[in-house]
């Protein structure tokens, strides 16, 4: 049975919805960025900028790999004036190892548009909030019902998880995303509008998960129609996904005294405005080592130290990486000489850190 058309009855959407909030208030996870329920309900409400923060760091990112960081960026800008006066190079800094880094670029630009044109605070409808940058439709839904408790449609990958098992839709991923979104739509409601989507999103993290869901554990299961087939974790159900390309290039570690040569990388695209080491351009194919070398930033007695593969969301990087003793008199205009040291404290992305470790170099 193809339910893809099927519209909840108002007697299930009320029935989910108390059973789904009754769960909530009791197993909410407590989180930096979050009112729990009964603090909400005595009048508290969450800080606007720390719930955008949180959002725009949970976007393609863990709620464990995100807490560390929200902590040290709350520590360093606690308001959200303080994050746009911070150059953007620090940022990126702080931000290094949190991947896809277009967000920390949107995350410094929003924070001076919130700044300079809404006097540090933020709008309250999501016409107003998708205006920023870095805010689409989901985080807009996000903070105008986390924040403002209006009613918003907010559908993240628990929320399609939760609602694609629930009606048991049958139509694949990505293709059902407008089914399961409009799905959605018909449990939101006035009441407890900030507690909904948080409830959803908490349930389809700690319950509903994408593999071996707590069925038993779960408020929804009498409604759910997937639970009914005995194959739960088979919804969504997923169109299957092209082999990612491969890509090849080569890195070069040039080192002088304590120090190695590192430059920024491009303001825009991928990993813009980030650190790295020179590399040559990457390709689809792996060419011949005197090809390759023709990238190197110096003539040197350059030593194969090992490889390095990165997965992107698009493509697969293998890297392989060459290490090099620069002369003390050597010098260019390329970039800048790092301390070998204080690795730590320069803007680099993963791939890069994998880079030089694998070279040798001590980071945390």
């Amino acid at each position: 049975m193809d339910t893809d058309s099927t519209i909840p009855l108002p007697k299930t959407v009320q029935a989910c919805r108390k059973a789904l909030l009754n769960w909530y208030d009791g197993h909410a996870r407590d989180l930096p960025w979050r009112v729990l329920p009964v603090a909400r309900s005595q009048g508290q409400r969450p800080d606007p900028y720390g719930v955008w923060l949180s959002e725009i760091m949970l976007q393609q990112t863990s709620v464990t790999a995100v807490k560390g960081y929200y902590a040290t960026f709350l520590d360093r800008w606690p308001g959200v004036e303080h994050l746009a006066a911070a150059p953007l190079e620090e940022v990126l800094i702080n931000w290094a190892g949190l991947g896809y880094y277009a967000r920390a670029r949107n995350l410094h630009a929003c924070a001076q548009r919130v700044v300079d044109q809404h006097g540090g605070v933020f709008p309250q409808t999501e016409v107003e909030l998708r205006t920023l940058p870095g805010i689409g439709d989901y985080t807009a839904a996000a903070i105008a019902a986390i924040v403002h408790g209006l009613p918003t449609n907010v559908v993240d990958g628990n929320v399609e998880r939760v609602m694609a098992r629930l009606h048991r839709v049958e139509r694949p991923l990505p293709d059902a995303k407008p089914v399961l979104k409009s799905l959605a739509a018909h449990y939101v409601f006035p009441h407890r509008a900030a507690d909904w989507p948080q409830a959803l999103m908490d349930l389809g993290a700690s319950i509903c998960r994408p593999k071996n869901p707590k069925c038993d554990l779960c408020p929804l299961d009498r409604h759910c129609l997937a639970t009914k087939t005995g194959k739960p974790d088979a919804y969504p159900r997923r169109q299957p996904k092209a082999a990612r390309p491969v890509r090849y290039g080569v890195a070069f570690v040039l080192c002088r005294d304590d120090t190695v040569l590192l430059r920024s990388r491009p303001a825009k695209g991928l990993l813009g405005g980030m650190s790295e080491v020179p590399n040559s351009a990457w390709q689809e194919k792996r060419e011949t080592k005197e090809i390759m070398m023709m990238s190197a930033p110096v003539e040197t007695n350059w030593h194969n130290v090992g490889s390095v593969r990165h997965v992107f969301t698009h493509f697969v990087l293998e890297l392989d990486i060459y290490k090099g003793q620069a002369s003390k008199e050597y010098q260019t205009n390329e970039g800048w000489w790092a301390s070998c040291h204080k690795l730590d404290e320069e803007a680099l992305p993963s791939l890069m850190r994998k880079v030089l470790a694998q070279a040798g170099m001590a980071l945390k």
